[in-house]
């Protein structure tokens, strides 16, 4: 069996090997005449329309910080670290909350979580902790003295008025309901979200070290039983953004320049105390990416936390949209509000905004093959470094999701062939969302389905 640094080595072997075959294919690299464009698009198409078609192909350069950030995160810091060690002992580690948010629909399957993500952290040796469940509709959690349930009163109203998770968020920090001191901890959870042994002494590692008051780590999505394996292989971006982007800004930088996700999510208390989710209608459609962006203005630093955590992608393409359209029409309010400073959110802004332009991007990648223009190298390179390195993201998503020993070699290379064949689905998805987006409400918190059991009829 290859160990860690092996298949980092050959990681980075692929990486090269497909980006350099990617852009002699593309004309990033030109190897021969024919990959030199002799055309006069000026005379040939007419001035409106070439300046239409460069400035179309300039949008792709909107990706290029984000791609960076993965391309790096992914070549400088090992991509398969080993089992997480843990620096000090469970019993010197300071109390942690794990805290479960949910709507209350799907009660079934939170005190089904709660009871194996107890037994998760009692299996790593962890004693101080306790799990809190923050719900809307009371689940009828079983009494214990690790689990407690925090039923938000309908009539509760935060300052400014925040809405959906953010005001459950805040609903805990109120003096009558928080029994943490400032130096305990939280780990925020979905309520799909599954602890790992692997996550819990990262956590205990990060915790024992103290240094920066928020942390996250990584997500899979290929775990246990699929349920939707063309959502699943898309999400396996997700996970190469995980190891890429989001590692990078964290271990590097230990700023959110990007923004982080809403689970596996660590913060210590005063510090979350003082960043607040009363954040109004601005911080409650994404109040994940709010958060972040006010802990970032506010000075505070982040840092990557190692071992994986588990969830499932969503059950069905309509979820799979709403929830792209949800995550677009959340980070749009934040980029928009006037509570966080511009340079805090320059590279955020770029991002959304090369989310907001990819119907135009995408429509690029037919304009190109029918009206081609010719580009300096560079442009052409970049271009194609972009494609190349997205497409190669799928690859790695997959590789890091899917183990070759459970599936052996056939199954996990169908894997592979099936990530990059979710590709242009993926893409349709992306571009509805960001259309429907755009033009549809945005104070709206669409919850997908998250037990596989409600998808069974008798």
């Amino acid at each position: 069996m290859l160990n860690s640094t092996s298949k980092h080595v050959l990681h980075c072997a692929l990486l090269f090997g497909l980006l350099f075959a990617f852009e002699i294919f593309c004309g990033g690299i030109k190897v021969k005449e024919s990959s030199f464009v002799v055309i006069d698009p000026w005379a040939e198409y007419g001035t409106l329309v070439t300046i239409v078609l460069y400035m179309l192909r300039l949008l792709t350069f909107l990706t290029l910080p984000q791609v960076l950030f993965n391309f790096f995160g992914l070549v400088i810091y090992n991509a398969f670290p080993e089992k997480v060690i843990l620096k000090g002992s469970p019993l010197l580690a300071p109390f942690i909350c794990i805290r479960i948010v949910t709507r209350g629909d799907y009660a079934e399957l939170v005190k089904t979580n709660v009871l194996r993500n107890m037994n998760t952290c009692l299996d790593t040796g962890l004693e101080n902790f306790l799990i809190e469940v923050v719900t809307d509709k009371p689940i009828g959690l079983p009494k214990h003295r690790r689990t407690r349930e925090i039923v938000v009163p309908k009539e509760y109203k935060t300052k400014t008025g925040a809405m959906f998770k953010a005001r459950a968020l805040q609903y805990c920090l109120e003096e009558t309901v928080n029994v943490l001191n400032n130096t305990d901890w939280v780990v925020h959870l979905d309520e799909e979200t599954l602890l790992t042994e692997n996550s819990v002494r990262g956590i205990i590692n990060f915790v024992l070290d103290g240094k920066h008051p928020f942390g996250q780590g990584l997500i899979t999505y290929a775990n246990e039983n699929v349920v939707n394996w063309l959502t699943t292989l898309a999400d396996s971006f997700r996970v190469s953004d995980d190891m890429g982007k989001l590692r990078l800004q964290f271990k590097m930088f230990h700023k959110p320049y990007f923004s982080w996700k809403g689970s596996y999510v660590v913060t210590q208390v005063h510090a979350e105390k003082a960043v607040s989710f009363d954040n109004g209608i601005d911080g409650s459609v994404a109040e994940d990416c709010f958060f972040a962006m006010r802990a970032y203005a506010q000075g505070y630093t982040f840092n990557f936390i190692e071992g994986e955590m588990y969830e499932k992608s969503p059950f069905t393409l309509t979820d799979f949209l709403q929830q792209r359209k949800r995550w677009l029409q959340g980070i749009l309010l934040v980029v928009r509000s006037g509570s966080i400073p511009v340079r805090n959110k320059i590279l955020l802004g770029i991002s959304l905004c090369s989310w907001i332009t990819m119907p135009l991007s995408t429509s690029n990648m037919i304009f190109a093959a029918l009206y081609p223009i010719p580009c300096p190298n560079l442009i052409d390179f970049v271009c194609a470094f972009i494609a190349g390195f997205n497409i190669y993201m799928y690859v790695f998503g997959v590789i890091k999701s899917f183990s070759l020993y459970r599936f052996g070699l056939v199954k996990f290379l169908a894997c592979v062939l099936g990530a990059l064949c979710t590709i242009p689905i993926n893409v349709v998805i992306e571009n509805v969302a960001v259309i429907w987006g755009l033009v549809g409400k945005k104070n709206k918190f669409y919850v997908v389905q998250k037990d596989v059991r409600a998808l069974v009829t008798v």
